[in-house]
This record gives structure tokens, C-alpha cells and sequence, in this order.
């Protein structure tokens, strides 16, 4: 069955088409948004859910949403999305943060100039029929210094189009490299130094725990004067009511906001004050924009509906659509390894080291981390996934390390897990054959060459003549099938463990039977994906 996805907020009837042409149901309700009661009544049919800003995902709506797979927005800001209930409904959110930067950009050096030179108020002033000449002098941004915050993708772009009008740039990131601020032509520095010598300033960083007012009323009082504040990133980060009275005591010249801490604003501090000029959150607004992260939306949500691959998500490490073809059955072993661990531990687990070997080193590793989380968390809650399983680990609160390695052995790469639970130490390994399926290569340090099947049996038994024999006669007598069988030992006479793939699910009195015959150590049935 074709998945079906609800676009409940306005997006182009092209970005539509795109589910249409890559065969995904779509139902394209672009009201249905703003209507609370109406949408839950209906998530719980859809795989996937387009949205823009009128959309709220809030844990209300989700509890609904048992289908639902994938939320994607198209824009950048997910305010709007409560991402850890979704995480803890396993599902992804995605947004898509290329799709308008140059617009936004290009919204904060118009903002810029516009306060530099007082053009809406010059601009009021002439309709109203008045010729205040005098009255609107500015400044040149030529030779000032123009502070930057965050200086990733939009701010990288607003670093570049300043340089152009020959401005000095310092740029406040700490993830900003110091070889990445020669290649972009800014100079790195710190916040404190930003404040001291910025002629304006402008923010572009999300919205989070750290930057929460980063421009703080303490942070403001250190700005040089006749300073000029641009915020077209997101509201929250300026504390309004502080930049407010240094406007009116002529500390700062000028701000320019296209966002504020609570929208839509109909209310605001700054509103009215002389030389502030506002605009409705239109950091997005042009139409090749407003296109762009329609269709880039449109896109993602069909790679990771029809493909798997996760593309700008923000609840899980993405994995574009080539990763997802190679990774795959990587994938698919990291989630076996972990659905191992899960169904033969019965104590809690404290601490999980994942080593990667030569290949899988190379790989998208928090990817199959999740792959492996997912695995070992399904044996309690099947309805985990690779979005929820993390959250659920630090809730439990399991130590989860990793160690890559070059290829150390005959295969050219594997993933093991070494598992510490409250009263025992596991270990199983596992690799990728060439024939891209997956195989347990070690349990308990034995071993062992078994191919992963849907319905398999784990027993364990000591190294003597006829627990095989045993353990061949009681399926049989059972009716059960074996598709195929591996076992491997320590050492002669010391531990053994056997793998055997069955066609069936094994019955519970065939289990019953192994125990009783009390040849086997453990007898475990196990449940792989197909």
C-alpha cells in the first residue's frame, strides 16, 4: 500500500504533484491546519504530515497520530512542533533550512539599511505630504563594523554580502573554526569583544537554552553607543524590554525586527519607538523561497517515506538516499545485533560500547546507533524506533559509548556490541556479507557464522556427544523445520551455542520440551525482522 500523506497547511501545487508523481497518496487540505479538533480526528490515517507555521504538532495531536511517520516543515523554524513527543512517538521531524537562506539573508541587509538610513519613517514622512530633509540623517555602512552571530548557513551569507559593501565583519560562533573564518573573510572573536567594537549587529542562531537572550540587558549595556540591532533569526533572543529603554535613552541608534518573542505580535515594546523599524516575520517571504522549501519538503518527505533516507531531520542523524542504499543492510544488522541483546537480557542495562570495524567505521555511525538502540529496545516496546530509542536509553539512563577501528580481522568491516547489564557481561558481533546479507559472526566470544533469519532458536549447551542429536530429534518430533543451523564451541568440552533458523515461529511446547530435556543452558526463541 501506497503511503499516504496529509499537507494540512498552503504549499504549492507543484511541491502536491511531487507525492503524486513518486507514487505517495496525498490529501491536500491547506485549511485543515488551523482546525485543531478536525486534524486529530483524521492524523491517524496518514504516514506523513507537510506542514508550514499555521500546523501545531503539539503531544495532544500526536497521541492520535499512530500511523504517522514523518513531519516534515517546509521552512526552518519547527517552534510549532513539540519534537520530544514526537521522538517519543518515533516520529521524525524534518525541516528545511537551505531552502530560504539566501532570502533571509537578504531580509536582514535590507533591515539593515533600512535603519541605517531611517527609510520607512522618511518614507511615512513624504506620503503625509512633509519634506524632512534634515530631519532623517543616517549613516554609511561602508568601513563600519557589522557583528554577527551565528555565523553557519544564513549568517555565512549575510558575512558575505556585507563584505561586499566593503563593512568589516567580526563574527561571534563557537562552532565557527578559525580556518573557516580566513576562508569566509571575517574575523573570529569572542561575545564580549563583538559588543565592544559591532556598529551593528545581527543575530542568526535558532533558538535554544544558550542563546535564550544572548543579547541580555547585561549584554546590551555593553554594546559600543549609536549601535544598530537586526533580528531576523528568532524571536526570544534580545531581551525587548531592556533594548527598548536603551532606545529611548539614545544608547542604541536604531533596531531592525522581523521576529519577536511572542507572535504574532499585535503588541510589542518596540512598537512606535523612533528609528525601530518591524516587519511580520517575513524573513521567508519571497516566492522563489517560499517555492524552494515547498518542494525541498515535498522531496524529503518522499525519500524517507519510499527509501528511508532521513534528510534534515532534527530528532535523528540524517542519511541521504545514497547513504540509505549502501547503509542499509548495515542497518538492518545493527538493528539484529540490538533485537539479540533485547530478547536474551532480562536485567536492566547500564552501560552499551559499540565497536566499529573497518568498513562500518566509515559509515554514518549515529545512524546505526540508533539502528542498534532501536534493536535492543523493541524487545520490551515493538512500537519503538530509530527516532525514539535514544530518548528512551538516556531516560533509562544507559551509558552508550563508541570506538571505530581500521579492519582488524578477515572481514572487511563488522559492528560489536559489548553489553554490561546489572549482573552480567554479553557480547555479539556481526557483519555484511557480499551478498548484502546480514550475519552474527560472534556471541559470547564463540565463533560462529549464522545467517539471520525471521524465526531463529539461541541455545546454549556444554561441548558433549548428543545435545545435537537431542536438539535435531525434539524439533522434528515438534514439526518444527530448520532452514538452516550453525554452531560453534570455546573449546572442546567447554561452552557451546547454536544458531537455528526455522521456517516457523518455534512453538512454546517445543521450547518447554528443550528446557525439560536439561541438555541446554539457555533456550532462547528469537524474532528477527524480515
Amino acid at each position: 500500500m501506497a503511503p499516504k500523506v496529509l499537507v494540512s497547511d498552503k504549499l504549492s501545487e507543484t511541491a502536491v504533484q511531487i507525492f503524486r508523481d513518486r507514487g505517495i497518496d496525498v490529501d491536500f487540505l491547506p485549511d485543515l491546519g488551523k482546525d485543531k479538533d478536525k486534524l486529530a480526528e483524521v492524523i491517524g490515517k496518514y504516514d506523513g504530515l507537510a506542514i508550514r507555521s499555521a500546523t501545531k504538532v503539539t503531544a495532544a495531536l500526536l497521541e492520535h497520530a499512530d500511523n504517522l511517520k514523518v513531519v516534515g516543515r517546509a521552512g526552518i523554524g519547527t517552534d510549532n512542533v513539540d519534537k520530544e513527543a514526537a521522538s517519543k512517538k518515533g516520529v521524525i521531524v524534518m525541516n528545511t533550512p537551505f531552502g530560504n537562506m539566501i532570502t533571509t539573508a537578504e531580509h536582514a541587509i535590507a533591515m539593515m539599511f533600512a535603519v541605517a538610513r531611517q527609510i520607512p519613517e522618511a518614507s511615512a514622512s513624504t506620503h503625509a505630504g512633509k519634506w524632512e530633509k534634515s530631519k532623517f540623517m543616517g549613516v554609511e555602512l561602508t568601513a563600519k563594523t557589522l557583528g554577527v552571530i551565528g555565523a553557519g548557513n544564513i549568517g555565512g551569507i549575510v558575512c558575505n554580502r556585507a563584505l561586499g559593501l566593503k563593512m568589516k565583519v567580526v563574527a561571534y560562533d563557537p562552532f565557527l573554526s578559525e580556518e573557516r573564518a580566513t576562508e569566509i573573510g571575517v574575523e573570529k572573536v569572542e561575545l564580549d569583544e563583538l559588543l565592544r567594537r559591532a556598529d551593528f549587529i545581527t543575530l542568526h542562531v535558532p533558538l535554544t537554552d544558550s542563546t535564550r537572550n544572548i543579547l541580555s540587558k547585561e549584554n546590551l549595556e555593553k554594546t559600543k553607543k549609536g549601535v544598530r540591532i537586526i533580528n531576523c533569526a528568532r524571536g526570544g533572543l534580545v531581551d525587548e524590554e531592556a533594548l527598548a529603554e536603551l532606545l529611548k535613552s539614545g544608547h542604541v541608534a536604531g533596531a531592525a525586527f522581523d521576529v519577536f518573542a511572542e507572535e504574532p505580535a499585535k503588541e510589542n515594546v518596540l512598537f512606535n519607538l523612533p528609528n525601530v523599524v518591524c516587519t511580520p516575520h517575513l524573513g521567508a517571504s519571497t516566492t522563489e523561497a517560499q517555492e524552494n522549501v515547498a518542494l525541498q519538503v515535498a522531496e524529503q518527505m518522499s525519500n524517507y517515506l519510499l527509501d528511508g533516507a532521513v534528510e534534515n531531520a532534527l530528532n535523528m542523524p540524517s542519511m541521504t538516499a545514497e547513504e540509505a542504499k549502501v547503509m542499509g543492510p548495515w542497518v538492518q544488522l545493527a538493528e539484529n545485533l540490538g533485537a539479540f541483546i533485547g530478547q536474551v537480557t532480562e536485567e536492566a542495562i547500564e552501560d552499551i560500547k559499540i565497536t566499529f570495524d573497518g568498513v562500518a567505521s566509515e559509515m554514518n555511525l549515529k545512524a546505526l546507533e540508533c539502528a542498534v538502540l532501536a534493536g535492543i529496545m523493541q524487545a520490551v516496546n515493538p512500537d519503538v524506533n530509530m527516532v525514539s530509542a535514544p530518548l528512551i536509553a538516556k531516560d533509562r539512563g544507559i551509558q552508550i559509548s563508541k570506538t571505530t577501528q581500521d579492519a582488524s580481522g578477515v572481514f572487511d568491516g563488522y559492528i560489536k556490541l559489548d553489553i554490561q547489564t546489572v549482573e552480567k557481561y554479553r557480547t555479539i558481533a556481526g557483519t555484511v556479507f557480499s551478498d548484502g546479507k546480514p550475519r552474527f559472526i560472534q556471541i559470547k566470544g564463540i565463533t560462529i557464522d549464522a545467517e539471520v533469519g525471521e524465526h531463529m532458536l539461541y541455545t546454549t549447551n556444554k561441548d558433549v556427544p548428543g545435545v545435537l542429536g537431542k536438539l535435531g530429534t525434539l524439533l522434528a518430533e515438534h514439526d518444527e523445520n530448520i532452514a538452516n543451523f550453525t554452531l560453534g564451541r570455546a573449546e572442546a568440552g567447554g561452552d557451546a551455542i547454536a544458531m537455528t533458523f526455522l521456517d516457523t515461529p518455534i512453538k512454546p511446547e517445543t521450547v518447554k520440551a528443550l528446557k525439560d530435556s536439561g541438555l541446554f543452558q539457555r533456550v532462547n526463541p528469537l524474532h528477527f525482522k524480515a
